[in-house]
């Protein structure tokens, strides 16, 4: 019996390179793989459908799903996870200390509707008690202007936003001091070439990060890997076998990283990192599936709802193809 042939974009993770390189197969699917940036893929598969199987921002899935109009059917694979403390920039002579110091403050991002910043807000509302309503929003891009919202807005009247014109910059507003403070997805790169205008504003994140996990359970899932609706109506099985695809190919990626025969990644103290990752998010550090994911789940539903993405909170148990896992 013949394979059906299926297209998967995703990008080059060392997650996702098994797939890529033949060492996993899909059972019963023939994939061809497209690697791509998440930039380039989001904005083809939200607006084109262009292929039947991608990586994409799990933000506009979950605001998809929760306006009713969503042409997707997603798997329980958190492809991408990040912390984002180490995300928020500040103008040094700003003022700014603590995270309830940006209010009234002028604060830059590309886009109040990524999942980045969407889960940012969420923490600095949740954690810290400072509102979206609270901050005057640019938007705009980095260093070049930036494409339009994949996922229309529809913010509450007390967000105060404005839109940069094609002249200007956010990190050109930071560093002439027209900004106070940035939520960047990217490193700016004002920031790595040692700009004394900008800092983190937590720049011991690495311990706020942990803190924040142990209290909350919360590991921030940024993309997950959708089907065309289509696909999965005329072929629910294939769910099932992208889901243990995925996963047999991160166990591929992971299960080599503990050794010091010869050290897979080009990180001199991989093996500390390791033990580090085990103490606090345990040896399934890199979970997939609905349950390990929960506390995130639960709260990108919550956070796009306040946020003005979604006109109801959408549950983790709505989320995903039944009986994959």
């Amino acid at each position: 019996m013949s394979k059906l042939k299926l297209t998967l974009a995703c990008w080059d993770y060392d997650r996702t390179r098994p797939l890529i390189d033949g060492r996993v197969q899909a059972e019963g699917i023939d994939l061809e793989i497209k690697v791509m940036r998440p930039r380039e893929t989001f904005p083809r598969m939200l607006e084109h459908q262009e292929f039947e199987v991608s990586e994409l921002s799990l933000a506009s899935y979950v605001s998809m799903k929760g306006r009713g109009t969503c042409p997707f059917v997603a798997v329980p694979v958190a492809l991408s996870k990040i912390f984002r403390h180490s995300c928020i920039y500040i103008r040094t002579d700003a003022g700014i200390r603590t995270p309830l110091d940006l209010r009234g403050k002028r604060v830059g991002t590309t886009q109040l509707g990524s999942t980045a910043a969407i889960f940012m807000n969420g923490m600095l509302q949740h954690e810290y008690g400072v509102t979206m309503e609270e901050i005057h929003w640019f938007i705009g891009g980095l260093t070049t202007p930036t494409q339009r919202p994949l996922i229309p807005l529809k913010l509450p009247d007390k967000v105060k936003v404005e839109f940069l014109p094609p002249d200007r910059t956010l990190e050109g507003m930071l560093e002439n001091g027209d900004l106070d403070a940035l939520l960047a997805i990217y490193i700016p790169s004002i920031f790595q070439k040692g700009s004394p205008h900008i800092a983190r504003l937590f720049p011991n994140y690495y311990e706020v990060e942990q803190d924040y996990y142990r209290r909350t359970g919360i590991f921030p899932i940024m993309h997950t890997v959708v089907l065309r609706d289509d696909i999965y109506r005329e072929h629910p099985w294939v769910a099932r076998s992208i889901y243990r695809a995925f996963c047999e190919a991160r166990d591929l990626a992971i299960d080599g990283l503990y050794d010091t025969d010869a050290l897979r990644l080009s990180l001199p103290w991989l093996i500390h990192h390791i033990e580090e990752t085990w103490r606090v998010l345990g040896k399934d550090f890199w979970s997939y599936g609905l349950e390990p994911n929960r506390p995130a789940l639960k709260a990108i539903g919550q956070y796009v709802y306040e946020q003005g993405l979604s006109p109801r909170i959408v549950s983790p148990d709505e989320l995903f193809a039944a009986n994959v896992e």
